[in-house]
């Protein structure tokens, strides 16, 4: 398995579950790269599955696109911000580099960092898709491989902001309301959040042998059950 970095520690805990109760299966291997890594790597053959957290594009149709959870996208910034809630187009604005300082938004005197996503991360395409509208995030802000890689520097810089999957949102960071809507499982099933993504398995035709059990597994009452344990949407 290959591809979204989002994706990638909730398929590598679902392997580890479906291992220990089927200890006679063969390793199955979770591997990163970003969304489009993992299309590509389905396409290819060289992943028997891709994973990916953003809907595939024209030209990259042909696959088998299977969903297995809900996520949403939390904005994040340090615990010490006074600030709770912006808008969506307040978001927009910082991240295109037009807002530059905390104290515009009502919050303390202080620069803000912008921290995101390497180009090709699903996170980041769906980042743009809902929020930023078209328009360019600015060259200025931090660039990061990884949820976790973006989770770390806010958590360490005060003035930062970042974006991130609610299923790895913690107490490092706090996740802030959009439009009063604070996001969570119940706010995401509800439609109420609207910052939300899919978390996709890709394969090429019809799955087989132990990526179908796999697969099957994943979609299976204890499988989603272990997903909604870690923050995501289970799927119907």
């Amino acid at each position: 398995m290959a591809g979204s970095t989002s994706v990638e520690p909730f398929a590598g805990l679902l392997a580890e579950r479906y291992r220990a109760e089927h200890p006679q299966s063969p390793p199955i291997n979770v591997q990163g790269g970003g969304s489009s890594a993992g299309i590509q790597a389905a396409q290819s053959g060289s992943a028997e599955i891709g994973m990916s957290s953003r809907w595939l594009k024209e030209e990259e149709r042909g696959l088998e696109t299977i969903l297995i959870a809900w996520d949403a996208i939390a904005i994040i910034v340090h615990p010490s911000n006074p600030l709770s809630d912006l808008t969506l187009n307040q978001v927009g604005e910082i991240f295109a580099g037009r807002i530059e300082n905390w104290a515009s938004l009502g919050g303390s005197d202080r620069p803000i960092t912008v921290v995101t996503r390497e180009e090709g991360s699903g996170t980041r395409g769906a980042f743009e898709e809902l929020v930023m509208g078209g328009e360019r995030i600015t060259p200025a802000a931090l660039r990061q491989d990884s949820n976790g890689a973006v989770r770390v520097i806010v958590a360490g810089d005060p003035g930062a902001i970042g974006y991130i999957s609610l299923g790895i949102v913690d107490e490092r960071v706090k996740p802030l309301s959009i439009e009063g809507v604070s996001p969570s499982q119940e706010t995401v099933a509800s439609e109420a959040y609207g910052l939300v993504r899919p978390f996709l398995f890709l394969v090429r035709g019809e799955p087989q042998g132990l990526a179908k059990d796999f697969i099957d597994y994943v979609l299976s009452p204890s499988g989603q059950e272990i997903l909604e344990e870690e923050g995501l949407v289970r799927v119907e």
